[in-house]
């Protein structure tokens, strides 16, 4: 690990990185994005401005930093259909795990993912590029899973996987940064999952499941 001038970082100067890094973080969660200043960072992490500069050119590069490391971790959510069957109860267990494990790590992750998501919407790249790294973890594990299905004739011969999977990740992203908002709307948590489950089995199988 490097500083910004090229210069190998000991162990001291890892900690007080990752310090710099979990203190903004911490930050993201209660203030909007650019409003945090270095200034701010550094007072709440015990050290000063000159010190955050050693390691990131300004606030900006901080947050990309979370948020590569956010998105290394999201990759792992393939890691809920690897091996997974869609079919009978088996299916229906698969579709609540991977709504599950999604809403969750929204959850863990909902402050870096709000900025993700504002600036994949501006049309930053370095934004998008990590938004698409999340999502296409879960993207091509169920294209994959769908046209598996089709080869086997349980699956419709007409349906596109691609796009059946690209619409039912969407959707799961929509649901997932919009957690908070369904209790406005008289849905609770218990109530959100495994109707959400419901629609991601149809979608997958095109068959109500199997409880």
């Amino acid at each position: 690990m490097r500083t910004v001038d090229g210069r190998v970082a000991g162990r001291r100067g890892q900690a007080t990185r990752q310090k710099l890094l979990d203190c903004l973080s911490e930050m993201l969660s209660s203030s909007p994005y650019r409003d945090v200043k270095v200034i701010d960072v550094a007072r709440k992490a015990g050290t000063s401005p000159a010190t955050f500069y050693q390691y990131f050119p300004d606030v900006e590069g901080a947050v990309l930093e979370i948020a590569e490391q956010m998105a290394t971790e999201g990759a792992g959510l393939t890691e809920l259909l690897e091996g997974r069957t869609w079919t009978g109860k088996a299916g229906w267990q698969t579709a609540q795990e991977l709504v599950d494990g999604f809403l969750e790590f929204w959850r863990r992750n909902d402050a870096i993912l709000r900025v993700v998501d504002l600036g994949a919407a501006e049309g930053d790249k370095r934004f998008y590029k990590i938004r698409m790294k999340i999502l296409n973890s879960v993207n091509n594990s169920l294209a994959d899973s769908i046209a598996e299905l089709q080869s086997k004739g349980r699956v419709d011969k007409d349906v596109n996987p691609a796009a059946v999977a690209g619409s039912l990740v969407a959707m799961l992203a929509a649901v997932a940064s919009h957690q908070k908002g369904f209790s406005s709307w008289g849905v609770k948590q218990a109530e959100l999952k495994p109707n959400l489950a419901l629609l991601v089995h149809l979608g997958v199988t095109g068959k109500k499941p199997s409880k």
